[in-house]
């Protein structure tokens, strides 16, 4: 399964964040194996931006561990609401 976390930064805290999220992402591939990526949107929107997160072929407790490493990085404080979506592969 992959999943897909996306959320709005304030363009001010974007610097901040991206960093937080690199070391993150950093942390969860050395732990998981997986081969994060950190997208956004082109432009901004009332000095806001959409980001997404992208880990694809993770297993079963892996947003469990995400969701905790989220927290530990603080990121509730730079971001908006994360949503997380799942989808698998068409066999």
């Amino acid at each position: 399964m992959d999943l897909y976390v996306y959320y709005k930064v304030r363009d001010e805290d974007a610097a901040t964040l991206r960093e937080r999220i690199a070391s993150l992402q950093r942390q969860l591939a050395d732990a998981h194996g997986v081969a994060p990526q950190l997208k956004r949107r082109p432009g901004a929107q009332d000095g806001l931006q959409t980001w997404m997160e992208v880990y694809p072929d993770v297993g079963a407790g892996f947003a469990a561990a995400l969701d905790e490493a989220c927290a530990t990085a603080g990121l509730a404080a730079l971001a908006g609401p994360r949503h997380t979506e799942v989808f698998t592969d068409l066999s």
